[in-house]
Parts: C-alpha cells; structure tokens; sequence
C-alpha cells in the first residue's frame, strides 16, 4: 500500500504527464480557466463597487470621443460590425464547415459548444450585472442592450482564441506559432478597441469579456480534449479483448 507520500508523488506525476486522460492538457486547462475566471471576477467586482477602473472607464471613453475622425470612424465601425453577432455566427459556421470537411470531428464539436455557448453566457452576465451603456454627447453608435460585458469582444476572444489554438497544432515552428497567436491576440484588441472608440463600452467591458472568452474557451477544449483522451484510452484497453 503506497504511503500519503507517494500517493501525492504519483497524482502529480499524472497531473504533469503529457498522457493520460487527465494529464497535462488537463492541468493547463483548469488553470487557464481559474486565472481567466479570477481576472473577470475582480474586474466584475472593481465595477459593482464603483472602484478606481470605473473612473478610468469614464476618463477614456470621453478621450476617445473628442479624438474621433471621421476616416478611423469608419473603419472603427467596420471591424465592429464585421464581429458582432451576424459576423461571428457567419465565421463560426464557416470553422465548422472546414472542421466538418477536414473530419476534425472534436475540433467541430469545439467550436458548435464554444461560438454559441458563448454568446449565450455573455447575454445571461449582462443581465446580472444590468450595467448601462457609457453616456456621452453626440455618440458616435448608440445601443439599449446592457454594457458589461462586452459581447463583441467576448466573441472574438473565442473565435479568434479557437482559431489560434487550432493553426498552431497544425504548424511545427514557433515563429510561425508566434506569428499566429499574435495576429488572433491583435484582432481581439481591434475589436476591444473599435467598441471603445465608438462609445459603447467602456474598458472594463472589454476587459471582463476577454477574461469570460478565455475562461470559456478553456471550459470548452478542455472538455472535449479530455473526453477524447478518455475515449483513446478506452479503446487501447479494450485491444487485448478483440
């Protein structure tokens, strides 16, 4: 019989081992999703008691409005548009085509629970924290639905976040990998950036939202990720018999 010791040794072995069902994909994940979930949980809790961020939000969105040109304007409104909900349904069906196509089945099964589910907790946070939209004279875009946090931004976390952690399995050099995180970490800030500039979130919208995308991201992958390893194991046990 193995000494509490061992026991101890052998369960963070298997946390760490890059096998097993729950190994070190296992790890990351639950790790991944406690930073993400933490980050969202003091910056939901910074806006409730109206803390220091609050007046920033303020602050800045009142910059950005009397800096606006109408040039950056337009191109503003075009990224955010391209990423809200018609534009990220449109996006997320055309990954799951190619997953579909390519027979990346648990790959598909991401993206189904990922986009949509997504979608679907950021409307019920919204609903929690029932936070108006930034107040400003002559507003570039004006909206009724509730601030934080932000939807767009929360979308593109998952979409461009699912986006960059498939390419990257599929390339083996770490400037190419590099290169692919850093393009879907820009498109994310572009679209953080356009909801800013036109006045209808403030920065700690965007800012919880990127922390609920990557904390529901990792939900999703890790799920699925772990389910399949499960799976493979099973069968590798169920060898000998056949």
């Amino acid at each position: 019989m193995l000494n509490p010791a061992s026991r101890l040794h052998k369960f963070l072995a298997a946390r760490i081992s890059p096998e097993g069902e729950m190994g070190l994909h296992f790890t990351v994940g639950v790790a991944l999703i406690l930073l993400a979930a933490l980050a969202f949980g003091e910056i939901a809790e910074d806006v409730v008691e109206g803390d220091k961020i609050t007046l920033i939000d303020v602050q800045l969105a009142h910059w950005f409005r009397e800096r606006a040109t109408a040039g950056f304007t337009e191109l503003m409104l075009f990224i955010t548009h391209w990423n809200g909900i018609v534009g990220s349904s449109v996006m997320g069906v055309l990954l799951a085509a190619w997953f579909w196509y390519r027979k990346a089945h648990y790959w598909l099964v991401v993206v189904l629970a990922a986009v949509p589910g997504g979608m679907l907790l950021n409307v019920a946070l919204k609903h929690i924290f029932q936070r108006a939209r930034p107040s400003l004279e002559d507003p570039l875009l004006t909206l009724s639905t509730y601030s934080f946090p932000s939807g767009h931004t929360a979308a593109a976390t998952v979409f461009y976040g699912l986006l960059a952690c498939y390419l990257v399995r599929r390339v083996r050099t770490w400037p190419a990998r590099a290169a692919i995180v850093a393009a879907c970490v820009a498109m994310v800030m572009l679209v953080a950036l356009s909801r800013m500039y036109l006045g209808v979130h403030y920065l700690s919208d965007v800012l919880a939202a990127s922390a609920e995308g990557a904390a529901w991201l990792a939900v999703c992958i890790t799920a699925v990720s772990t389910l399949h390893r499960r799976r493979i194991a099973r069968a590798r046990g169920q060898e000998p018999q056949s």
